[in-house]
């Protein structure tokens, strides 16, 4: 293709999330804090650990990015200050902003830090795209909500750098602005402590007879009339690379190390192969999707990206993942001596399985597990505790920090 190569952002909730997304092709991640980030479930990362998050990434020529895109109340003012200057002590490669007062804040105590305006923002049009811009934001994270025909005219009417979710959760609420969560459990979704209640089942109540739950649907099991299916945008990378979106970012902080290795992977093979033969890249995209499926996920849609979804972005019947595969370890290295590949367990597994490695940028190989070894060479019939070191007799070497997973059999 003649555009640049568009930068692939994949998330890292943990230490270890960002090892794997940056072990499977991502150019770039973004993390939280322990405060002021939108995930508070997820592991997130104090400031030492940002510190050695940041020294990790640039060690590899990648980049981190930290989002401070919690909406401030008063009580947060006072303690931005010193986290924002202990971030441009780090030097992270940029900031995740959505709040205007936290803007106003990372100028004068981080000036030296890139900002990136959150797609909590609300980012749907080119003239807020300006507003930011001309404040001295770098990038400005587009709104899920936005058709392809939208991008493109943001994209002719800015100069600053355009990043889009391509893949992930999708949220009910603009933007992800939601008060349900909030209203229904107290936990603030805009301060990162959403229960995700969309998800939750509903039924429709007649104010005269309370108690009498009236199902939304015929069968009689209750609708979820809020849940979103989750966004995959694979399929439509050559329009976007044309639309000129710089930054094609995955969702998932609060996601698996598998998923984040996986899917990082998918799109590193995909983008990579888009720009050196696009029509085999169309070819292959069933082969995408397919791997695509073996992450935990609530069926793919395109979102908002053709137009505006209809009722088949929605789950109506269950709000449950579809989970095909069970991660089951991670490559730690090779016994060359005995020709074994060494496992640390996360998730039960025993001799006479079948396992799949996914080595980064290849695919996946199909294992039987015929022996397994313990740490001191004594033979063992499964694996049955949380991170241990398993051999595993392989013809094969497999890198470090390459997934291992077996197919789940009641699928």
């Amino acid at each position: 293709m003649s555009k640049n190569k568009p930068e692939l952002l994949s998330p890292a909730g943990d230490m270890e999330k960002l090892k794997f997304a940056l072990a499977y092709g991502a150019d770039a991640v973004y993390l939280g804090g322990d405060r002021f980030s939108l995930r508070t479930k997820s592991g997130n990362f104090d400031a030492e650990e940002i510190a050695a998050a940041v020294a990790y990434a640039h060690g590899l020529g990648k980049k981190v990015y930290v989002a401070v895109n919690v909406f401030a109340h008063n009580e947060d003012i006072a303690a931005l200050p010193p986290f924002l200057a202990a971030l441009a002590e780090i030097g992270p490669d940029g900031l995740l902003i959505s709040d205007p007062g936290v803007f106003l804040l990372a100028r004068e105590h981080a000036p030296s830090l890139p900002i990136h305006i959150s797609t909590q923002a609300n980012n749907v049009n080119w003239k807020t795209a300006r507003f930011w811009r001309e404040l001295g934001a770098e990038r400005i994270v587009l709104g899920r909500e936005l058709t392809l025909a939208e991008i493109r005219e943001i994209r002719a009417k800015t100069d600053m750098e355009l990043e889009l979710f391509v893949h992930g959760a999708m949220c009910m609420a603009y933007s992800g602005r939601c008060l349900l969560s909030n209203f229904l459990t107290g936990r603030d979704a805009n301060r990162g402590a959403c229960a995700h209640p969309c998800r939750w089942r509903y039924a429709l109540v007649e104010a005269e007879r309370p108690g009498e739950y009236l199902p939304v649907e015929e069968d009689g099991h209750g609708s979820y009339i809020l849940n979103s299916r989750d966004l995959a945008l694979l399929p439509y990378l050559p329009e976007l690379v044309k639309a000129g979106v710089d930054s094609l970012k995955i969702e998932g902080r609060v996601k698996s190390a598998y998923y984040a290795a996986v899917v990082t992977g998918v799109y590193r093979r995909a983008v990579d192969d888009l720009f050196e033969d696009e029509e085999a890249f169309r070819a292959r995209i069933p082969a995408y999707m397919a791997e695509l499926e073996t992450v935990s996920h609530r069926r793919y849609f395109p979102g908002f990206l053709p137009g505006r979804p209809d009722e088949g972005g929605y789950r109506y019947d269950t709000s449950a993942y579809v989970r095909r595969y069970d991660f089951i370890a991670v490559v730690k290295g090779y016994d060359e001596e005995k020709g074994r590949v060494l496992l640390e367990q996360r998730n039960h597994f025993r001799r006479g399985e079948t396992a799949e490695f996914v080595p980064a940028g290849e695919a996946p190989c199909a294992l039987k597990l015929e022996s397994l070894f313990d740490e001191e060479g004594t033979a063992i019939e499964k694996a049955p505790h949380a991170q241990m070191t398993v051999a595993v007799p392989s013809p094969r070497r497999f890198p470090p920090l390459t997934v291992v997973r077996r197919k789940k059999q009641d699928v």
